[in-house]
């Protein structure tokens, strides 16, 4: 069976592919569009339809779209209630809606040969739940979805049995944990429903004195949902203008909501776990990017293993929709190894791209030890390696490289991506030396999605990826899945005595990641960066 999974309702439009069971291709529109979330300047529906990516994902495995046989749509028009039933006053919901219902013939127009009557619609938090449920590799298995929103709800637990989900939870709209965080997210500032993750970083800075209050109106149900009752920001803390400065006030707000999503999130875990018994809880939904959210379950929870879909956002409903599909039909599991699921070029293609921009470039013997070089300088290097991610984690494919040992670099590196400067980068390092180094947290940790305590003795030795309180979010590295990126690492500690990189997305504030070889070549020429190491080439300053 040939399925093509789709999100294109909500915030980063996304397609993904599967075959005979097998994730063939995954990716978000914004690498080819270049508009960052896939956010359209014009409404009809908000976001913008996976036209590229889709056909990027048939092109990669030769088909065209008459050889599709199901198309998953990651929501469900059909289980939207009336607009005022869901109490969210959302000036989208009526054309979200109707975009839904439309969208077989929006997809026919933009794949020309796909016949609309292929397309199935998904309930949004079941496409989230089978892109954990369905990729972690465990037969049997509990799943916890929390986000935003779907079509009526906001939350999902249940089970996997042998491919098959089991709900056994759900909370109706208007009280979502997802956006109580976009709320909060805006009061302060930043972007809702894109900049949760800064609010994160913020929390860092401040004390949860807000925490008494929040727990009268935030608070788990006995029957595995939960309330967010009204809260007026406004009293807790000032609104920020963005660009604005942060006060102590900011920082205590969002420590204080950090702390109570936490809270809640283990009651629904534990409510869950009573149910299920099992050792493995499986997560999606946005709130599962709250990677401190996600070591405190790990950690403090039930479950002994918690795993993470590395593109828990939406844009993983696309790979769940197709996976969802592919499990009904009888496919056999799939299980994922590696986020590394997007566009790559060989070494022609790449030569070609280098030629045309006539850009100076060199092959040298070895690609990593060249980066290895610059690194232990104190260069920066744009590492573009491979298939793209996918996922909003840069993991050693679409990367900005830096030495860890000079706390400068997280300044020095926020200024080449135009970032507020509170906000912490990540270490990757060896899978055999992170548990020397980093405490806590779960290791393994491929995907970004955990945060650990980093030694003490570690700590001066390696500051520029030691948060404000302490901890970093690591990339485990296994030299057997990602062999490039662990010489790189080796060379570079052959050199300096440190096993550690810092690792960071390569793009600049407001722009996607950098997918393709253009993408590359235009951040390396607009960013003090001083080297490209892109396939087994090298650019210099």
């Amino acid at each position: 069976m040939r399925i093509l999974g789709v999100n294109a309702v909500f915030h980063d439009p996304a397609a993904a592919l599967v075959i005979d069971g097998r994730v063939v291709a995954a990716a978000e529109e914004e690498r080819f569009s270049r508009r960052k979330h896939g956010k359209r300047p014009v409404p009809f529906s908000a976001w913008e339809q996976p036209a590229l990516s889709a056909a990027w994902c048939l092109e990669r495995a030769g088909l065209r779209p008459e050889d599709v046989d199901l198309v998953g749509f990651s929501y469900d028009p059909a289980l939207v209630p009336p607009i005022e039933e869901l109490g969210l006053h959302d000036p989208w919901d009526h054309l979200r809606t109707e975009f839904a219902r439309q969208a077989p013939g929006f997809l026919a127009d933009a794949l020309p040969g796909l016949d609309p009557a292929k397309v199935t619609f998904l309930p949004h938090h079941v496409a989230h739940a089978a892109s954990a449920g369905l990729a972690v590799g465990d037969r049997s298995c509990s799943v916890l979805v929390c986000d935003g929103r779907g079509e009526a709800h906001s939350h999902l637990s249940g089970r996997y049995r042998d491919g098959r989900l089991e709900t056994l939870a759900s909370q109706r709209l208007p009280h979502s944990l997802g956006l109580m965080y976009e709320e909060l997210t805006a009061h302060l500032g930043f972007l809702r429903s894109s900049d949760e993750y800064k609010v994160m970083a913020l929390a860092s800075y401040g004390k949860p004195r807000h925490l008494d209050l929040l727990r009268e109106r935030v608070r788990a149900t006995d029957d595995g949902g939960f309330v967010t009752g009204r809260i007026d920001w406004g009293e807790l803390a000032p609104a920020r203008d963005p660009g604005e400065e942060w006060t102590e006030a900011h920082a205590d707000l969002a420590a204080s909501v950090q702390r109570r999503l936490e809270e809640v999130l283990l009651d629904l875990a534990a409510w869950l776990h009573e149910r299920t018994g099992d050792t493995t809880l499986a997560m999606a939904g946005g709130t599962a990017l709250n990677c401190v959210a996600n070591t405190v379950l790990a950690q403090r929870g039930p479950f002994e293993k918690v795993w993470v879909q590395p593109a828990a956002g939406d844009a993983g409903t696309a790979l769940g929709a197709a996976l969802h599909l592919a499990a009904s039909g009888g496919e056999p599991p799939w299980t994922m190894t590696g986020a590394d699921l997007g566009r790559g070029f060989d070494e022609h293609q790449i030569e070609e791209a280098l030629r045309r921009a006539r850009v100076p470039y060199e092959r040298p013997a070895d690609v990593a030890e060249a980066a290895a070089e610059v690194l232990a300088g104190d260069g920066i290097v744009a590492w573009v390696q491979g298939r793209a991610e996918y996922g909003p984690r840069a993991l050693g494919h679409r990367s900005l490289l830096a030495h860890p040992g000079r706390r400068v670099n997280l300044e020095r590196l926020n200024d080449v991506k135009g970032r507020e400067q509170f906000r912490p980068v990540a270490p990757m390092v060896l899978l055999d030396r992170a548990p020397e180094i980093f405490e806590r947290g779960p290791i393994p940790s491929p995907y970004m999605l955990f945060v650990h305590d980093v030694a003490p003795h570690w700590q001066d030795r390696i500051p520029a990826v030691v948060h404000v309180d302490g901890t970093a979010r690591v990339q485990t590295v296994d030299p057997a899945a990602e062999p490039l990126v662990a010489r790189l690492l080796t060379a570079f500690e052959r050199r300096t005595g440190l096993p550690v990189l810092v690792n960071t997305s390569l793009n600049t504030a407001g722009r996607p990641m950098v997918d393709d070889v253009r993408d590359a070549l235009e951040c390396f020429g607009s960013t003090p960066v001083d080297m490209l190491a892109i396939g087994p080439f090298t650019v210099r300053r």
